[in-house]
């Protein structure tokens, strides 16, 4: 049977549903030499299927591993692509990958952090993304303000926003002292600022939020900030399973139930030591300055042979 282009291009890994949907209305997607229109259908597997002019791969269902990553975000960082002001961005990071690309499960607010999930197959993000899903995400807060059972009983009752009622499913308390308190809660939307909005319609500011699980895929304690993990294959599938799509058979996650401890800290040295150097880049001065430092050493050098020769 036939499937609709964004579908089929969004199973391959060239991005989800929406941002495909987007491609094709704004006609940079063809199909041989023909512009696509929304809701066509691709009814040859051979078709030439090109995205601003360059040729991408339609493979079939079962020839896509399908790749999941847990990201812990920093505060400050983008959820988008590119940013014109060159800040960074939840993709700076990522481990890159040939053939397909990494797309976000959701967003979150720059001024959020915690886990984020990415993975190559769009159709599984488009699924978890979707409010019909209703999958369960849990968050760290920490608000400022006179918090009571009152307040506590609204959220999880439901409150009133602006773009329709919206509750926590579960609030704890976690602690405090003065007018400071930390919560955790769950919630099974992601709209916009959802956490804080709710929060902020009792009269309460979020001072620090925090995303620590999303199903039953935990925030890793070990994991650094803007560290990286690749899901297990135990764990692709219950994502898979979650929105009832068939299950991977394989991984291309190079780890097993028997590796190592000492493996397991190799690899978590690596992650570090990859947040590192990209903190290190981000925080050297500008090329131009250094450039010109090497320039003058290095012609300080030649003179200094020149005179010595002469001696």
């Amino acid at each position: 049977m036939s499937e609709k282009l964004q579908k089929v291009l969004a199973r391959a890994g060239h991005g989800s549903r929406r941002e495909l949907e987007s491609l094709i209305k704004a006609g940079r997607v063809s199909v041989n030499g023909q512009v696509a229109k929304l809701g066509e259908r691709l009814e040859d597997e051979s078709a030439v299927i090109r995205i601003d002019g360059h040729t991408v791969s339609a493979k079939a269902q079962e020839e896509v591993v399908c790749r999941v990553l847990a990201y812990y975000k920093p505060e400050g960082e983008l959820c988008t692509r590119h940013d014109p002001e060159g800040r960074r961005t939840v993709f700076d990071r990522l481990p890159k990958i040939r053939g397909s690309r990494w797309i976000s499960v959701g967003r979150l607010d720059a001024n959020t952090s915690g886990l984020l999930l990415f993975t190559t197959d769009g159709e599984l993000a488009n699924r978890l993304m979707h409010p019909s899903r209703q999958v369960e995400r849990e968050y760290l807060v920490r608000v400022f303000g006179e918090v009571n059972e009152q307040k506590v009983r609204n959220l999880v009752s439901g409150v009133e926003l602006e773009d329709g009622m919206a509750r926590f499913e579960d609030v704890v308390y976690a602690g405090g002292e003065g007018m400071n308190h930390t919560f955790y809660v769950a919630i099974n939307e992601g709209r916009n600022r959802e956490v804080r909005r709710l929060w902020e319609s009792q009269d309460t500011t979020v001072s620090r939020l925090k995303r620590v699980r999303y199903g039953d895929i935990y925030l890793d304690k070990k994991l650094p900030r803007g560290g990286w993990a690749e899901l297990t294959l135990k764990e692709v599938n219950y994502l898979r399973t979650l929105v009832e799509l068939k299950p991977e058979s394989e991984t291309m996650l190079d780890l097993n139930n028997n590796t190592s401890r000492k493996r397991e800290r190799s690899r978590s040295q690596k992650i570090r030591r990859a947040v590192k150097r990209h903190e290190e880049r981000v925080n050297t001065p500008s090329k131009g300055r250094s450039n010109q430092q090497r320039r003058n050493k290095k012609s300080a050098g030649e003179q200094g042979a020149r005179a010595k020769n002469r001696r």
